[in-house]
């Protein structure tokens, strides 16, 4: 099919690499499913994080066990609500309910997450260590959509403008 599409229109290939080439734009279907997947994982962590008996360990190590507990579930429940709220503000923009120049005013992620400590992850049990990988994997993939998304309004000097700096800097140093 390729060979085809080639023979028919030589810059076929070309355009169709280019295509491939540039990150997918952000869509409501693209928004829709990171959504679900955000609910879903969100809910996993309110189970994960239910205090009510889910610790095994007992004696000492108990009250650090808790310690560790309590904060990696404040860690992955503040990843995962920065997240969906990111998702929320993008669907109320496909929705028509913000304009483009509101969700870049208001749209934002909050900055970088901590990730999770490796001495307290070590007390949780494996299914809770894989939860919390999760979510800092979703987490990062939001990250890496919103700053492709803010890169294409991000001001770019022009060739021009590269030129007189770099001449300017290579007159300052003679």
């Amino acid at each position: 099919m390729v060979n085809a599409l080639v023979r028919n229109r030589p810059n076929a290939l070309a355009v169709a690499l280019n295509a491939m080439a540039e990150p997918a734009d952000l869509s409501p279907t693209i928004i829709e499913s990171l959504y679900s997947e955000a609910l879903l994982l969100a809910d996993e962590a309110r189970a994960a994080f239910d205090l009510s008996g889910r610790l095994d360990i007992v004696g000492e190590d108990e009250d650090l066990a808790r310690v560790a507990l309590s904060c990696e579930a404040l860690r992955t429940t503040t990843r995962m609500m920065h997240a969906i709220a990111w998702l929320l503000n993008q669907r109320a923009y496909f929705a028509g309910e913000l304009s483009e120049f509101q969700l870049r005013h208001h749209g934002r992620l909050p900055g970088s997450q901590p990730p999770a400590n490796a001495e307290q992850l070590e007390m949780l049990g494996p299914a809770t260590q894989e939860l919390i990988r999760r979510t800092e994997r979703f987490h990062a993939r939001i990250v890496r959509l919103d700053n492709a998304w803010r890169e294409r309004f991000a001001m770019h000097p022009s060739a021009i403008h590269r030129l007189r700096e770099r001449i300017g800097r290579e007159l300052g140093a003679v």
